[in-house]
């Protein structure tokens, strides 16, 4: 029975090549001389620390479009909140977000549910699998979840027939 995944992941060796340039640029760029500025990869988050708002503000802003010439979506991305370090300097956490959580899952099966097409989705773990008996059923709902927004990155996976 042909089927296909519907997953959220995204490449960490992509999000770290961004996160390198992105603190390259912010080493060269004259507006950040003189001020303690770092962007930083962990396990599952970027953390960047900036010596203000304004300048924490400017590094976020480098690091979408580093994030965006190497096709990562800025929905995996998750902005904690805005904190204050020491010496006056801000700290923001973003998450990377990987696969797809229950709450979302759901959205996405009621999505293909409410389409009417003979497939039948299901959720497992973190992301939904989709099975149909026509292929061109299949290929309806990948593009009836491309057309439709649901906070997540989403890619479709494994198509088998």
């Amino acid at each position: 029975m042909p089927s296909f995944d519907v997953v959220s992941k995204v490449d960490i060796q992509e999000v770290d090549n961004a996160v390198n340039q992105a603190r390259k640029e912010i080493e060269q760029r004259y507006d950040f001389k003189g001020t303690h500025n770092e962007i930083n990869l962990e396990k599952d988050a970027i953390v960047i620390l900036a010596a203000d708002d304004y300048k924490l503000d400017a590094v976020i802003d480098i690091l979408k479009g580093k994030l965006a010439r190497r096709n990562i979506s800025p929905k995996c991305l998750d902005y904690g909140k805005k904190e204050t370090a020491s010496h006056n300097a801000m700290r923001q956490r973003i998450g990377i977000i990987q696969g797809i959580d229950k709450e979302h899952g759901k959205e996405v099966v009621k999505a293909i549910k409410e389409s009417k097409l003979k497939v039948q989705p299901q959720i497992m773990e973190d992301q939904v699998r989709v099975t149909g008996k026509k292929i061109d059923d299949l290929q309806e709902v990948i593009q009836l979840l491309k057309g439709s927004d649901f906070g997540i990155e989403l890619q479709f996976i494994n198509m088998r027939s």
